[in-house]
């Protein structure tokens, strides 16, 4: 399907069938529901209605707007990933993605892209607390 192809429809003027089915498959992704059969069951939906919208109704989110990326320097110390992670945890962050490199010379680079808009501090007060942790050389956002 090309994008063209795709509107976006408030789910107020829709058949219910359509939530029904997003709720199936967030309650199979999530492992909620054991399998197909009891996810349609506890969704309240028919199998035919799941099997035929499932790969065309999807939930828009609209992911770029609350989203950062971090890129950080990290010791080549146990514990340090753990204890950055622990931090953004502690302030509301949500890790979407992550990539450590091998460590070179001691360092490791570190890309991390997180969800904002459960933060509990703002961005600046973040990036000084992980500046602070214990063998983190550097943060900034990019």
């Amino acid at each position: 399907m090309k994008n063209s192809d795709l509107i976006i429809v408030d789910s107020r003027v829709l058949p219910s069938v359509f939530g029904g089915v997003i709720k199936a498959k967030e309650l199979i992704a999530t492992g909620k529901a054991e399998n197909t059969s009891q996810a349609i069951k506890m969704a309240g939906i028919s199998r035919s209605a799941f099997y035929k919208y499932r790969d065309f109704v999807f939930k828009y989110t609209d992911n770029d707007t609350d989203n950062i990326s971090l890129s950080a320097i990290l010791s080549d110390k146990a514990g340090v990933f753990s204890a950055l992670t622990a931090v953004l945890y502690e302030c509301g962050a949500n890790i979407i993605t992550l990539n450590q490199g091998i460590p070179v010379d001691g360092a490791a680079a570190v890309s991390i892209t997180i969800k904002t808009d459960g933060l509990n501090i703002p961005l600046e007060a973040l990036i000084a607390e992980l500046q602070s942790v214990d063998g983190v050389i550097s943060v900034k956002a990019v």
